[in-house]
């Protein structure tokens, strides 16, 4: 297993593959592991977690280089990827207590009648590269503190995160295969998932890679969580402040060069305004500094593999073959490394590539509407639903739209983004079940009822 610089193309190292009996021994171990985290006192396990962002926080350089070199994310943008993730285990920490709380249910006098939240057993994720850190402490903090055992397959191209983290957890002082890290190809987790000794299953990926890890967890009974990526919609209404939605819109398309699946990615603008929010919005994606990302100043690192890059420049090719305008961008960098620049496309046709499939790099679609209604057609005619952003300066406006979208999450005045204080995840083909919050941690548990007569 190779990770290789998607800046110049380097190969920075190699690492073993997990071949079948390394990977029975880490189950066979996690299952062990199991049945002694499970009984650890809660309050321990929230301590170890609290040490788990004092790691995160003492190493975050280190951390932000290795996201850095092995999938292109700016510097500083990795080191604020490492800092939420210390801020994602002092979430749980603090409040994992109440969210695991038994709850009481009106019963008959001289008996109790509660729901307890326990732990299912070994847990696998698989994860991908876009936010190398983030994604994992994302299902691990809650996971783990809930008493869950984590087994993670991470992405093929960031073998050096994913051998990070399970050093983070080491430092940390969690006890040996509480959470372990398994380098294997991605043709091998469908035998993990049917492992009796693994209880469930969580992906965030594509939707054949959901889709694959469902049907087998399926067949084995097996609880899942799917967040299968979006193509989120950036409403901007007729009073919208256009200043603020320009410049938090050229970012919310363009941080991590633009590879979120909550990214905004489609641009639905009312006809008022619409001509002036696409003269300042080329300007200001126009204004975004692409470059190495170790250094400071740069906003735009490379893609993540030549491959996506390739990817994403047929699907921008398509939709200008089908009709679209290019307004900036719109051709690969000619400089070595994966790079592609801020890219603005107008017109779209209904159908194309940019219209109707997942752009996963900086490339905005940005469609003129003629009123409100149309606004949330537009915004809701696509086969995923994870966020959508709505720009109002009626905040009553802006919930009542806020409401007709159909996704996981909407945000009014504010970029999409995954908060460990709020709930995360989507509907359609966008996936199923929800992280982060209370209702992330309870994903993974028994709600078992228990009646004391």
């Amino acid at each position: 297993m190779r990770a290789t610089d998607p800046a110049t193309g380097e190969t920075l190292r190699t690492y073993e593959e997990d071949g079948e009996s390394a990977v029975d021994a880490a189950i066979e171990g996690a299952t062990a592991a199991f049945d002694r985290w499970r009984d650890r006192p809660l309050r321990e396990r929230t301590e170890l977690l609290s040490s788990a962002a004092d790691v995160l926080r003492e190493n975050k350089r280190d951390y932000a280089e290795t996201m850095t070199e092995e999938m292109g994310k700016p510097i500083e943008q990795a080191i604020s990827e490492v800092e939420k993730c210390a801020w994602g285990c002092d979430y749980y920490a603090d409040h994992a207590s109440a969210h695991l709380a038994p709850e009481s249910h009106p019963s008959p006098p001289g008996s109790s009648a509660k729901t307890v939240y326990e732990p299912l057993g070994p847990v696998l994720a698989v994860m991908p590269w876009n936010f190398p850190f983030w994604q994992v402490f994302r299902f691990a903090a809650p996971y783990l503190t809930a008493g869950n055992v984590g087994l993670l397959k991470h992405a093929s191209n960031v073998p050096g995160c994913a051998k990070a983290i399970e050093e983070v957890f080491a430092e940390a002082g969690y006890p040996e295969d509480v959470f372990t890290s398994l380098l294997i190809p991605s043709d091998r987790v469908e035998d993990i998932v049917a492992d009796d000794r693994v209880r469930a299953a969580t992906v965030t990926g594509s939707g054949p890679a959901g889709r694959a890890v469902a049907s087998v967890a399926g067949d084995h009974l097996k609880k899942t969580v799917l967040e299968l990526g979006g193509s989120d919609p950036f409403v901007v209404l007729d009073d919208a402040d256009l200043e603020a939605a320009v410049e938090t819109g050229a970012w919310a398309r363009n941080q991590n060069g633009g590879q979120s699946c909550i990214a905004a990615k489609r641009f639905v603008v009312h006809t008022d305004v619409y001509d002036d929010f696409l003269d300042r919005f080329v300007a200001a994606v126009e204004s975004l500094t692409v470059g190495d990302p170790t250094a400071e100043r740069t906003d735009i690192g490379p893609q993540a593999r030549p491959d996506l890059l390739a990817d994403l420049h047929e699907q921008v090719e398509a939709s200008v073959d089908a009709g679209a305008t290019v307004e900036t961008g719109g051709q690969p960098l000619d400089r070595e490394g994966a790079y592609y620049p801020p890219t603005v496309l107008t017109d779209v046709p209904e159908g194309c590539p940019a219209d109707s499939e997942e752009l996963f790099g900086p490339v905005a679609a940005v469609y003129e509407v003629e009123d409100e209604a149309e606004a949330v057609r537009k915004a809701n005619d696509t086969e995923y639903g994870l966020g959508a952003s709505i720009w109002t300066e009626d905040r009553e406006r802006g919930e009542r739209v806020a409401r007709r979208i159909d996704a996981g999450c909407v945000y009014v005045n504010q970029l999409v983004k995954s908060d460990p204080r709020v709930p995360f995840g989507g509907v359609k083909e966008s996936g199923y079940g929800r992280e982060l919050s209370a209702v992330g941690i309870r994903e993974f548990t028994n709600r078992k009822t228990v009646w004391v007569e």
